[in-house]
């Protein structure tokens, strides 16, 4: 099994050899063969001539259907390098957010033809919530299946998720009382919807306290069919998570009031 594996890596590098992709260590060099599969290998070798990835570090994060790695872009700056899996992840839950989204109503049924749509839809989401005003990675561009982004985080090291960090309980009713304000710009001025939001995709910046909200690949126009379903589930979800902190609000009310006119 283990020869079966070590010529797997070694097949591996030679098509990061052979598209000259740079690895800042022999750690992040070793990356299971489900992440670099060919398309992958060609578009980081792309993404590295535009200078946009200077070099590739180590992961971040793990998904169900993405990693997300720690690079050096431009100027070596600290980017994040979103890479979706296209042949060992199941996208079976993906169906339900892309039909009904208007803005890919030619999505074809192969299984990579869907991971790239997923990758430019959460490219789009992610630049729509920004110019909204809605705190979340800043997207720089997206490619087949790998979307580069603000690195949030300092030195190597990510910001904590909203459910591992300490918060007093005026700090948790700030970070609650701005999660509602963003749920609201999302909706009235970015006309989406997270459509998964819980303390999970939310990170916070340990100084300022500031939540940044993330993976928002799922997240749906207005026009989606079930897009006040999400809208009131996004909700629920947060109001239920600060009631550890004595926190109450009433789910159904913020809901009419963000859907109200």
């Amino acid at each position: 099994m283990k020869k079966r594996f070590d010529k797997k890596v070694e097949a591996i590098d030679s098509k990061v050899d052979k598209y000259r992709i740079k690895f800042k260590d022999d750690n992040a060099r070793k990356v299971k063969e489900d992440v670099f599969d060919e398309y992958t290998l060609r578009t980081l070798y792309k993404l590295s001539k535009l200078n946009i990835i200077q070099a590739m570090g180590g992961i971040v994060s793990r998904g169900k259907e993405a990693n997300v790695f720690l690079a050096d872009g431009a100027d070596q700056t600290e980017i994040a390098v979103k890479i979706y899996r296209i042949t060992t992840s199941s996208f079976n839950s993906m169906e339900e957010y892309i039909v009904g989204d208007p803005r890919f109503k030619n999505v074809g049924q192969k299984k990579h033809e869907i991971v790239f749509a997923w990758t430019k839809k959460e490219y789009r989401n992610l630049k729509r919530a920004h110019e909204a005003g809605v705190r979340v990675p800043v997207p720089i561009t997206s490619n087949r299946n790998v979307l580069i982004m603000e690195y949030l985080g300092k030195d190597g090291v990510p910001y904590p998720l909203l459910k591992d960090i300490r918060l007093a309980d005026t700090e948790a009713a700030t970070i609650c009382d701005k999660l509602i304000d963003y749920i609201n710009k999302l909706y009235t001025d970015a006309r989406l919807v997270h459509a998964d939001l819980s303390e999970y995709n939310i990170m916070v910046e340990p100084n300022s306290r500031e939540p940044i909200i993330i993976d928002m690949g799922q997240s749906t126009t207005l026009e989606h069919p079930r897009a006040n379903e999400f809208l009131l589930r996004d909700i629920r979800n947060i109001t239920k998570f600060f009631t550890r902190f004595g926190i109450e609000n009433d789910p159904d009310k913020l809901y009419n009031f963000i859907k109200s006119p």
